[in-house]
C-alpha cells in the first residue's frame, strides 16, 4: 500500500514555514525530518508513525485511535502507531505533528 497523499500533503500545509523540514521517502511511508531527526512519516500501512518523548508513551497510548508501534514484535517506546480516524479531524493532526516536530527538535543532532 502506498502512502496516503492527501495525508502527505495536509501535513506539508502545517509544516510551511517551519525551519530545517525536509521529507524522505523511507519505509514504504514519507518521512518528515528536523535537522535530520525523524518526526514523523506518512506510514504506508495507513494512518501515522509519530515520535513523542519516551516517557509519554502510555499516555498517548491512553488515547483514542494511537497504540506503541511494534516492529518485528517489539514494542518501541517512543514511537505511536497513530489510526487514520485519530487524525481526520484538523486539530488533532496539529496537534499531533507539534507534538513530533517538538520531540525531534530536544533530540541532540545526529
Amino acid at each position: 500500500m502506498a502512502y496516503d497523499l492527501e495525508l502527505a500533503e495536509r501535513i506539508r500545509e502545517l509544516l510551511e514555514g517551519e525551519p530545517a523540514i525536509t521529507e524522505k521517502k523511507m519505509f514504504g511511508g514519507l518521512a518528515f525530518l528536523v535537522h535530520g531527526r525523524m518526526a514523523m512519516a506518512v506510514s504506508g500501512r495507513g494512518g501515522l508513525l509519530l515520535r513523542v518523548p519516551p516517557e509519554d508513551t502510555e499516555k498517548y497510548a491512553a488515547e483514542p485511535g494511537m497504540e506503541p508501534m511494534v516492529m518485528r514484535g517489539r514494542e518501541l517506546v517512543g514511537w505511536m502507531d497513530v489510526a487514520p480516524s485519530a487524525i481526520a479531524d484538523p486539530t488533532a493532526l496539529q496537534r499531533y505533528v507539534r507534538v513530533g516536530l517538538d520531540h525531534a527538535r530536544s533530540l541532540p543532532p545526529p
